[in-house]
């Protein structure tokens, strides 16, 4: 990495004693956080890269900034001679793709992960020789150009997919749109995950198409499902489901609301060769676990993988109620000495409590539950141990028994 000097920036200065969370290891500086009498935040472009100070005018380090988000700069640097630009892009490029090359012996996985990459703002998924990006910061939507010619040069890609649609997006006051940035997609873009074969949508499917991060979770989920009955709820486009056929189940019945990802879950067990032992229903998780206690169908296993039930704070008494509903109809479709595996992508549904919901929900049908197994994201969605919201997936792995 070069050690040139960073082009003077322009200083972003903090009030008395709000230097020490930044100096104790977070990234994030809050509004409210500024000294805006000297700095203040109305003077800067979104995006803007600059010289983080404490109250007496030391450099912290160099970042990003945005007047109009709460999390109104991120912190890039502790070194003030390195901005964020291709340079440094490429470097800490380069340290991630040296970690999942040790973790994966193919190339699929997450490439990076925001913060916990140290590139706060960016997403980059591999499926082999294309590249989804995100992107969620003004401070990152100024370095695009340079985040797909780092790419472009290290990765040495077939594409290269800009999926900037993220809601997330609205807070930085960014736009939305999807756009192939580099080379020509091709006709199907296919994921290798614990030996099974997935043809993803790269352009519309959730997110960048994929969710590697239950990828650990799905693979000790393959160590219950032999010769059983499995039932896959919030399937999306079979990452659970088709895996536990791949691992010997005995057949498998997927629910998704989206009848395009039924279509696709279909898809996805025939290149398997699974489609003689995969049912699917399309339709609302609750309804559909509702008309199959009515009539009387029962499973070894169920997934429960939802969506993020609470995304904010002021969702979670409504998105808890969730989480306990599903639990326990889930329950309630098990046969005696059943499994269930159960998740959560919401960061403010913590693993104490989700594993609450799982011993009340028991409770509520009359059963017992013993917890087997703890899951966590994996290893390409490292954490930032300073950044609590970074650690988001957990999941439980429960045996369901009679009293």
């Amino acid at each position: 990495m070069s050690t040139s000097q960073v082009p003077d920036l322009k200083p972003l200065r903090l009030k008395k004693n709000e230097e020490r969370r930044l100096k104790a290891g977070h990234l994030w500086i809050y509004s409210n956080e500024v000294d805006i009498e000297t700095t203040p935040l109305k003077d800067f472009e979104p995006g803007t890269n600059v010289l983080i100070e404490d109250c007496r005018g030391h450099a912290i380090g160099t970042g990003y900034v945005n007047p109009h988000s709460l999390i109104s700069a991120r912190l890039v640097s502790r070194d003030p001679k390195y901005a964020l630009d291709k340079s440094l892009i490429k470097h800490r490029l380069n340290i991630a793709l040296s970690l999942r090359e040790l973790l994966f012996e193919k190339p699929y996985y997450r490439l990076i992960h925001g913060e916990g990459d140290n590139l706060p703002g960016l997403i980059v998924d591999r499926y082999n020789d294309v590249l989804v990006v995100q992107i969620t910061t003004a401070g990152m939507e100024q370095q695009k150009q340079a985040i797909v010619d780092a790419l472009e040069k290290i990765i040495k890609p077939k594409a290269i997919v800009i999926r900037n649609d993220s809601p997330s997006r609205k807070m930085e006051q960014l736009d939305s749109y999807v756009e192939t940035a580099m080379g020509e997609l091709p006709d199907s873009v296919l994921v290798e995950e614990n030996n099974t074969k997935f043809e993803i949508d790269v352009l519309t499917g959730q997110k960048t198409g994929w969710f590697y991060d239950h990828r650990m979770n799905r693979a000790r989920m393959q160590h219950y499902v032999k010769d059983k009955r499995v039932l896959d709820v919030f399937s999306y486009i079979g990452g659970w489901g088709i895996q536990a056929l791949t691992a010997g189940a005995n057949d498998v019945m997927c629910i998704d609301a989206s009848q395009t990802a039924i279509d696709r879950i279909h898809h996805n067990a025939s290149l398997n060769n699974h489609d003689d032992k995969l049912a699917s229903v399309q339709g609302d998780a609750f309804e559909a676990l509702k008309s199959l206690r009515q009539e009387r169908e029962r499973f070894d296993v169920v997934i429960v993988d939802p969506p993020a039930f609470i995304k904010r704070k002021k969702d979670f008494k409504e998105g808890l109620n969730a989480y306990r509903r599903i639990n326990q109809m889930a329950m309630q479709v098990l046969n005696k000495g059943g499994y269930l595996i159960s998740a959560s992508c919401s960061y403010h549904l913590g693993a104490d409590q989700l594993r609450d919901i799982i011993l009340k929900s028991s409770r509520h049908v009359d059963r017992n539950s013993q917890i087997i197994e703890q899951g966590h994201q994996g290893p390409d969605h490292p954490t930032h141990p300073a950044i609590p919201e970074t650690d988001y997936l957990k999941a439980f792995f429960a045996r369901v028994l009679m009293n």
